[in-house]
């Protein structure tokens, strides 16, 4: 699906389905130097079973046009006109890293809007260490590298991979160089930096009063579980699964990852 938000053509990933405004939706919101299709799994899934899905490709990656907002509250407020644009009142919104600092932040500001909220490789500060914000700046491949090594668990293929001859780290760095080259405005400083400014996490996340669902790598580097105390303390409701993964939990365990996912999309309160 392409939609109009903001003036700039904004790309949705619908899992393969048409949008059907009798179904329940569901936003999957990327990451940092990626785009829809590192969920191309779950959304495919949720779109076959019963669910509009509509991954988005945010402003600056992607298919998605216009220059990357540069924090954290642009880009809420984009995801919620991209809800607008689409005639969505409610959705169950699920981020990944950065977007899950999106996911949180449009629950804050429009709690109307968000009717569950799962959390993925998150934490609260998502502070990125100088280094690699200077990295990524000066030198985005050699970023583009780091990343990629420190979010994954093992450099050997998982089990639970999905298909013969699929490598995750190297479809991660070649997705992130894929990035690059449609948008080389340092858009990975860009999204490093809106993690790091971010602070208005814990505000957001003591007001979240919906259903929420945190997924965690054991073996994340990136967001490691022991950072996360802030959050999950905050939102004292919300359920917390650990994978056997780490910072692409999606790639790595895209099983679990989704059972947990669906099991909370579709558990009736009461």
């Amino acid at each position: 699906m392409i939609y109009d938000v903001q003036g700039a053509l904004a790309y949705c990933y619908t899992g393969g389905k048409a949008f059907d405004a009798a179904r329940p939706t569901a936003v999957f919101i990327h990451g940092a130097q990626n785009d829809h299709s590192v969920w191309i799994l779950q959304t495919r899934y949720f779109a076959h079973h019963g669910f509009n899905v509509l991954a988005v490709d945010l402003p600056g990656h992607g298919r998605s046009k216009g220059e990357a907002k540069t924090s954290v509250e642009q880009m809420a407020a984009w995801v919620l006109e991209v809800l607008d644009a689409a005639g969505v009142k409610s959705a169950l919104m699920i981020g990944h890293s950065m977007g899950s600092l999106i996911a949180l932040e449009a629950s804050a500001v429009a709690p109307e809007r968000v009717s569950h909220l799962a959390m993925l490789g998150s934490t609260y500060p998502m502070k990125v260490s100088d280094a690699l914000l200077a990295t990524s700046r000066e030198d985005e491949q050699s970023a583009i590298d780091m990343v990629n090594f420190f979010s994954h668990s093992s450099m050997a293929q998982k089990p639970s991979c999905p298909g013969p001859g699929f490598y995750t780290m190297g479809g991660a760095r070649r997705l992130m160089q894929r990035v690059s080259q449609i948008n080389p405005a340092q858009l990975f400083y860009t999204d490093f930096f809106a993690c790091n400014a971010y602070a208005n996490g814990q505000v957001a996340a003591e007001a979240v009063r919906c259903p929420t669902l945190f997924i965690f790598g054991s073996k994340d580097m990136m967001t490691p579980p022991r950072s996360t105390k802030l959050l999950t303390s905050s939102i004292k409701h919300g359920k917390t699964v650990m994978v056997d993964a780490g910072h692409s939990l999606m790639a790595e365990q895209p099983d679990a990852v989704l059972d947990a996912l669906f099991a909370f999309a579709t558990k009736r309160e009461g």
